[in-house]
């Protein structure tokens, strides 16, 4: 197991937040999911999870995101830590897109925060959510029970979906990159090449890379075991060697970006 990080989360933001959620929310969640149940029906058996991800803390969490804890904790964790506010840097993918998509695959969705978001503004598409952690696709799958949403939720990693090729003309990624190595973005970023049809575009909303770059402190802010070299890198020239058109990119806030690329 990963040694915690002494990051400004640990020292002073997590105090504060802890008093704002709402555990009774949390317990309730925690006690509502058969979530052995939930595990075996979302996740393969035998399935094998990569390097990259196993024993890692994300968060101060222990374990990171194959744990309880991490989901129970996450949407409201969140809530409060995606400045300024989390709905509004959510919505600035969803302004990203000037089509009416009729597939839509999110990538790295978590607990569905960005998926539900794709099915509110585009309820006729069909939305699929691919995510590593069944732990999350519980949360994803509880929330989809409990509000009539019909979204397909999916156990598998993003660099090899086994998904047909062609079959979705807009994929989403939402604060997935700055969590995975370099190497498996490249990866990740070639599979919804290949995912997409023609004319199919991509949208990513992740930490602003410049900001990353010139103001370091940021980097310790939580603890993300590939956060600088996701800010060593840049996503645009990423986007582009994965066979992307029309790769652009758009600050949002300051300390975000929403990055666009288009397979002809």
């Amino acid at each position: 197991m990963a040694i915690r990080q002494d990051t400004l989360w640990a020292k002073f933001l997590a105090p504060v937040v802890e008093k704002l959620i709402d555990q009774k929310c949390i317990n309730e969640l925690q006690n509502r999911i058969d979530w052995q149940a939930e595990i075996d029906r979302f996740q393969t058996p035998g399935f094998v999870y990569p390097t990259y991800y196993q024993g890692k803390n994300y968060h101060g969490i222990e374990g990171g995101y194959l744990t309880q804890a991490a989901a129970i904790t996450y949407d409201q964790i969140t809530f409060y830590v995606l400045p300024p506010y989390e709905p509004w840097v959510r919505q600035s993918l969803i302004d990203e897109i000037r089509t009416q998509p009729r597939k839509i695959l999110d990538i790295g969705c978590g607990t569905g925060s960005m998926t539900f978001l794709l099915k509110q503004a585009f309820p006729g598409a069909g939305v699929t959510g691919l995510e590593l952690s069944p732990y999350m696709l519980a949360v994803a799958e509880d929330r989809s029970r409990r509000s009539g949403v019909d979204i397909e939720w999916r156990h598998g990693t993003a660099e090899l979906t086994q998904l047909e090729s062609g079959s979705f003309d807009l994929i989403t990624a939402a604060l997935l990159f700055h969590e995975t190595p370099p190497a498996v973005t490249q990866t990740i970023l070639t599979e919804c090449y290949r995912l997409l049809a023609p004319g199919g575009k991509i949208l990513i909303l992740d930490g602003n890379q410049r900001s990353l770059r010139s103001f370091d402190l940021l980097n310790n802010v939580f603890e993300e075991p590939y956060i600088k070299s996701y800010a060593a890198g840049n996503l645009d020239a990423w986007v582009g060697k994965a066979g992307f058109d029309d790769v652009r990119t758009q600050e949002v806030f300051g300390i975000h970006q929403v990055t666009s690329g288009v397979k002809s």
